[in-house]
């Protein structure tokens, strides 16, 4: 199973900062996750739609775009919530 790190508001709203989540694709993995956890999901999803805000990596690489991406039991996907600074 792939492992998610949450980060942030996202940690604390699911009170985890590490666990396997099944899912071959990475939406699954995604849909896993807030089923698990249904705090995160109006924060990730609006009408069905990833939130453009939710930033995503898998094993280091900045991902936006297609959830239909194949993920492995090896791989990391890191979600964050947006980064601003001042």
């Amino acid at each position: 199973m792939p492992k998610v790190k949450l980060f942030a508001m996202f940690r604390e709203m699911a009170g985890i900062a590490e666990i396997e989540v099944e899912g071959e694709k990475l939406g699954e993995v995604i849909l896993n996750l807030v089923s698990r956890y249904p705090k995160l999901k109006d924060i990730f999803f609006s009408e069905g739609k990833l939130k453009e805000f939710v930033q995503i990596m898998v094993n280091g690489r900045h991902f936006r775009g297609n959830l239909d991406l194949e993920v492995s039991e090896r791989d990391v996907v890191a979600i964050f919530p947006p980064v601003s600074g001042g």
